[in-house]
């Protein structure tokens, strides 16, 4: 059975798998307003900081008065609707529960829910990367030994990649390179809240009307969420970051394989088995026609002269040679996909991706001069970006990790474009973020302990 008919099987039984969501912003809302449209789920409780802001957030998903409880979780549960509160533990915790999804976008909270998902017997479905790349490989592992599943969310754009990494091996191809699109030029790794909405072409009053948030867009356009989501890519597949971290080559479709090959063969990757990211513009600022902005890709190679015939035969994009060709998908639909997620973790038992080992970090860089003193303020922020880099160089630096770089003090000055060390700055050992990624640089350490191909 597929599992669409799994789900119409589990709707008809009266038997849907109980989701509990924490964090109803824009991925949670996305994934609400579908969640009602699937057979077979139920979501048994929403909680977020701001429970008024969710209620309303259903109600704009198309969410019938009705449906959302007034009441306790167990009326919920027990007559078919949806509690909404701020206490994200009683979900977590409830019997009625079978997946729990983080979608709060705050790396401490998403390492705290994971933790709590994995010790009460629930599946944990991460939307919240930032928490994955911080110590997801650490948290996979937990999952694993407690005889529950840790997946990275479909819709999101890893695990969009990570689908077509195994698409690639499963065919028999050697992965080249995988990755994603986004608009990027190198001055971009200065832009701060202030001047992110030039970047997008509105200004701020635009951006308030709609609702948008400079920081989380910032992070979008100064390279962190890319580095972000590459990480997660290295650490579920085994490809590896350049050990200068993301080029960001402009690139059309058209020009993917040619582009995304190794540069003995004309192309511009470090290695075979990397991770990268394109760019929808030039380097002098013109838009690259047919560009992978919203998109993701993976390059492969033939492994003979007659599957390189039938890449021609069948039309597939490659390069020159005829020896290296790509695939890719030019959207994602974010939360509107993450019923994917839910089913096959839910009835299959199988992550849509999830960390195997720590192979890529993303560590803070300084904007600009840091004077002793100033503190952190995180991803998308007015003081760091972040740059992915191979877990093993990460470690040797001893870089600050882009998502415990909020909220702390710089201890002596640092220079602009210079990598911010855990020495740099004032970390609470105490907390219980820092121990858990503490806990995983011991127990998981660096590198690809996995034995998969790239």
């Amino acid at each position: 059975m597929t599992m669409y008919e799994r789900l119409l099987e589990r709707e008809a039984a009266g038997r849907r798998l109980g989701i509990g969501l924490v964090g109803a912003g824009k991925f949670g809302s996305m994934f609400l307003a579908q969640a009602r449209r699937t057979p077979g789920l139920h979501v048994v409780g929403v909680a977020d900081l701001a429970p008024a802001r969710a209620r309303e957030n259903l109600r704009r998903t198309g969410w019938p008065e009705e449906r959302i409880a007034a009441h306790s979780l167990g009326d919920a549960a027990d007559h078919g609707t949806t509690w909404v509160g701020d206490d994200p533990l009683a979900v977590i915790t409830h019997p009625a529960v079978d997946v729990v999804i983080d979608a709060t976008g705050h790396p401490p909270a998403g390492i705290a829910h994971a933790l709590g998902a994995i010790a009460n017997g629930k599946h944990i479905i991460m939307v919240t990367v930032e928490a994955d790349v911080l110590a997801g490989p650490l948290l996979a592992r937990k999952a694993s030994r407690a005889g529950v599943v840790y997946s990275l969310a479909y819709g999101d754009q890893p695990a969009l990649i990570i689908e077509q990494v195994e698409w690639a091996r499963t065919s028999g191809f050697e992965v080249v390179a995988a990755g994603k699109g986004t608009k990027y030029l190198p001055e971009y790794h200065r832009s701060t809240p202030d001047t992110v909405w030039s970047h997008y072409g509105i200004n701020a009053d635009q951006a308030r009307a709609g609702g948008l948030n400079p920081q989380m867009f910032n992070s979008f356009i100064d390279g962190t969420k890319s580095a972000i989501e590459l990480a997660a890519v290295a650490n579920a597949t085994g490809l590896l970051p350049a050990p200068d971290g993301l080029r960001f080559p402009p690139c059309a479709v058209e020009d993917l394989a040619e582009v995304l090959r190794p540069a003995a063969q004309g192309g511009m990757l470090h290695h075979k088995g990397q991770v990268e990211v394109v760019s929808s513009v030039a380097r002098d600022g013109a838009p690259v026609p047919r560009s992978l902005r919203w998109g993701v890709y993976v390059t492969f190679e033939a492994p003979s002269d007659y599957v390189a015939r039938c890449f021609a035969e069948y039309g597939l994009v490659a390069d020159s040679s005829g020896r290296y060709a790509a695939l890719y998908r030019p959207s994602h639909l974010v939360g509107l996909e993450l019923g994917v997620s839910v089913a096959s973790v839910g009835i299959r038992g199988e992550p849509t991706g999830a960390p195997t080992a720590f192979r890529g970090d993303v560590v803070a860089v300084a904007k600009r001069n840091l004077a002793a003193g100033t503190v952190l303020d995180g991803e998308g922020g007015f003081t760091v970006w972040g740059r992915l880099l191979p877990a093993t160089e990460s470690l040797r630096l001893g870089a600050l990790p882009i998502g415990l770089a909020h909220g702390v003090a710089i201890r002596e000055g640092v220079a602009a474009g210079a990598v911010v060390r855990w020495s740099d700055v004032a970390v609470d050992e105490r907390a219980d973020h820092v121990r858990v990624r503490r806990e995983m640089e011991t127990v998981v350490g660096a590198g690809d302990k996995s034995g998969g191909r790239v």
